[in-house]
């Protein structure tokens, strides 16, 4: 197994805890009790106890970290320079539905820089994960982003109506946070989307950073309202040109 550091190991056995409790509610969907958060937002008690147990086990290894997750908002300890980042379900409709594709979303932001991610999809057994300056790795295995130079032979995650009439061809998962993933594994070739949160896309940007792809635009500065566009260095010029015109 590659080096890690005591942060990602906290993160990564978080993860593992929370996710025995997700895949035992993805195999009872029809009792999963459902309250509407917006349109197409659905909460569950799956978004709730997975939170808990990810928040109490990062609280007891960090017990100083303040905290910043999708459910509880933002949760102020003795150190606010170094805050967990959570989304515990990215994918809840794709949950909801019976669809396998969601994921656990678990971020350190250290004096306002990403310096460890981790996305890890319960039902695949797959865990993407990424240190500052240490590469990018899915299953302990290096990662990198796709070397493809031909737009034409690309395909890209995307969502929203900014970019729906864009000419180029992609694919909307319904899930942020794995689309930016497979950009870092370079499944897919590049990623833009508007209106995301911090919580959406805090692994996913260094995850395609340490495994060498371009971040063109992504404010983790801001919390909501967040756009995002990011791609393999061969095509990126390329795509740009293409999104300039939306």
């Amino acid at each position: 197994m590659n080096s890690i550091s005591a942060n990602l190991n906290i993160m990564i056995k978080a993860s593992e805890k929370a996710s025995k409790s997700l895949i035992r509610d993805f195999g009872e969907i029809e009792n999963l009790q459902v309250s509407m958060k917006g349109p197409s937002d659905f909460v569950t008690n799956a978004d709730k106890k997975v939170e808990k147990i990810l928040i109490d086990e990062l609280s007891k290894a960090k017990k100083n970290y303040s905290i910043l997750s999708e459910e509880s908002g933002y949760i102020k300890n003795n150190d606010e320079d170094n805050i967990w980042i959570i989304d515990p379900i990215d994918g809840t409709t794709n949950l909801f539905h019976g669809i396998p594709h969601f994921c656990i979303c678990i971020a350190l932001k250290s004096y306002e820089v990403i310096t460890t991610g981790l996305i890890f999809d319960p039902i695949k057994d797959e865990m993407f994960y990424a240190e500052k300056n240490n590469g990018s790795y899915l299953n302990n295995k290096r990662i990198r982003v796709s070397k493809k130079k031909n737009l034409n032979e690309c395909l890209f995650a995307s969502n929203g109506k900014k970019y729906k009439n864009v000419q180029l061809a992609n694919r909307n998962s319904g899930s942020a946070a794995l689309d930016m993933a497979y950009v870092a594994s370079g499944r897919y070739d590049g990623f833009f989307q508007e209106n995301l949160n911090l919580w959406d896309i805090a692994p996913g940007i260094l995850l395609i950073e340490e495994a060498g792809g371009i971040i063109n635009k992504a404010d983790i500065k801001k919390i909501n309202d967040i756009e995002v566009i990011t791609s393999n260095p061969s095509i990126n010029e390329k795509m740009l040109k293409i999104l300039d015109k939306f």
